[in-house]
């Protein structure tokens, strides 16, 4: 059985490594472009487990371990932190704290360390178990572990053109285009990264409550991202400089060692986003499968993800629970969103 894994970005590498990791022996991973050349090379490279649902919590935890696994340089521990400044947000801290917790995530309440503003923080919450991580290089790397198993990969192919018994379609923002079923939307966000700083080490991922601006150091620099105020749906990824004064004001203000940065670079990505920000894991129709959908979680989400669709087609039956990741939830129409979409 040939399977084609379309799509070499962080999620179809994982798959096509899992599968050969459960004996599939036939297996392609291709890519129109190269591979970790699409979303993942724009990706903020954050690996998270506070999330607002079940769902989502249950394929954090399950991926947290391989980039454990992997450490340094691919992964850093630094955590994540989140803010709150008004009572509203200390409110959904709060409560969303209460169900991580009981799902086994260790989030707890926080000091804001050194080097972030504190002075209108009314709560702070933090799991230490999270970090960053650098998506194109694990990515390579999974795809040297697959490659090493025997599966092939080929750049600048198209997976229509390939024969197949199963196609696994792994093209995130352009994944309808191989599975027109899936209800995929492309959106557009862009990331700011700073010129030089003097910054603390270690520093988290510092993320606010109620504006969703966040921020992560890399080297010596800091990676920079908010929700622009209008959604920018579409395949377009242009960067809107408008909004660099505000970002760099923000940035400022959170982070003061960061006063009198500049943007050095700055580039736009596409986050596939689906109507309840989970994504489409399992089988579409006969002989095709996806995971895709990842509304802005697919590199984090990607080791738990890869294991589990890989077991689905290899093995019949995934040990980890697919049914809230179902294509057909969206006409039972019983999804709960996900709400914590940075």
């Amino acid at each position: 059985m040939r399977i084609v894994v379309a799509g070499a970005g962080a999620v179809g590498a994982s798959v096509a490594y899992h599968l050969a990791l459960l004996g599939a022996r036939d297996v392609v991973l291709c890519d129109r472009a190269e591979v970790a050349g699409g979303s993942t090379a724009r990706a903020m490279g954050g690996v998270r487990q506070q999330f607002s649902t079940l769902a989502e919590v249950r394929l954090a935890q399950a991926s947290i371990g391989f980039f454990e696994e992997l450490g340094p340089p691919f992964f850093r521990r630094v955590g994540y932190l989140f803010l709150a400044t008004t009572p509203e947000g200390s409110a959904r801290l709060e409560e969303r704290m209460a169900r991580q917790r009981s799902l086994g995530v260790p989030v707890e309440r926080a000091r804001v360390p050194p080097g972030v503003r504190a002075d209108d923080v009314l709560a702070a919450v933090a799991c230490w178990r999270d970090g960053v991580a650098d998506p194109p290089a694990v990515t390579r790397e999974l795809v040297r572990r697959a490659a090493g198993l025997g599966v092939r990969v080929e750049e600048e192919r198209d997976a229509r053109e390939l024969d197949r018994d199963v196609l696994v379609v792994c093209c995130g923002a352009w994944s309808a285009e191989l599975a027109p079923e899936l209800p995929i939307r492309p959106l557009c966000r862009q990331l700011l990264e700073t010129t030089a700083l003097e910054l603390p080490e270690p520093l988290p991922m510092v993320v606010e409550e109620e504006t969703g601006f966040h921020f992560r150091r890399r080297d010596d620099r800091l990676l920079v991202a908010m929700r622009d105020p209008e959604p920018r749906f579409g395949f377009a990824t242009d960067v809107d400089e408008s909004v660099f004064g505000d970002r760099l004001a923000r940035l400022a203000w959170r982070c003061p060692p960061a006063a009198g940065a500049a943007v050095e670079r700055a580039w736009a990505g596409l986050y596939d986003m689906t109507p309840d920000a989970h994504p489409v894991v399992g089988r579409v129709r006969d002989g095709v499968y996806a995971a895709c959908g990842f509304s802005g979680h697919g590199f984090m989400q990607a080791p738990a993800v890869g294991r589990a669709l890989a077991e689905e087609i290899v093995l019949g039956a995934s040990s980890f629970d697919l049914a809230p990741y179902r294509l057909g939830r969206f006409e039972d129409g019983a999804a709960v969103p996900e709400t914590l979409v940075l």
